[in-house]
């Protein structure tokens, strides 16, 4: 074959550092939309973005020829970089360590879609800690909690 094609869609979820409520509704929208710039820059465009206060949920299209841990790390440094630019009061802004990535198939896509843009008012009954290993466990991805949570 001459070409080499991929179709991997995934969903990303990572939090603020020890899920600090820095994200408001003053600076969601320009947060996500800055976000899906550097996502679009690698050429892995954002199908959904959302999230709550401390935790944010990014389902995209990943290009095929960037590793996972790479565009995350991208994510994370460009969009800290850029928050703390905002305003003083963000000076200490960090996500946390990790990430949690989840494959999602193209019959899911709607599902997910809809999950993500739910994340308000499913935030109202469950913590991101509860939502965070739910999802763990249904995706049965082993781990342990002692390490889970900065």
């Amino acid at each position: 074959m001459a070409q080499s094609l991929a179709d991997i869609v995934i969903h990303i979820v990572f939090s603020t550092k020890e899920r600090k409520p820095w994200i408001d509704a003053v600076n969601e929208s320009e947060l996500h939309a800055y976000i899906c710039g550097i996502c679009r820059n690698l050429d892995s465009p954002v199908i959904k973005i959302n999230g709550v206060e401390d935790h944010i949920h990014i389902l995209l299209s990943l290009n095929r020829t960037i590793a996972v841990s790479k565009l995350i790390a991208e994510i994370k440094s460009n969009s800290s970089r850029w928050i703390k630019t905002k305003d003083s009061t963000f000076r200490d802004f960090s996500w946390q360590n990790g990430y949690g990535v989840f494959s999602v198939s193209r019959p899911q896509i709607n599902g997910a879609i809809k999950y993500i843009e739910m994340q308000k008012e499913h935030h109202k009954e469950q913590t991101f800690k509860e939502e965070f290993l739910t999802m763990l466990k249904m995706t049965q991805i082993q781990y342990d909690e002692k390490y889970m949570w900065d």
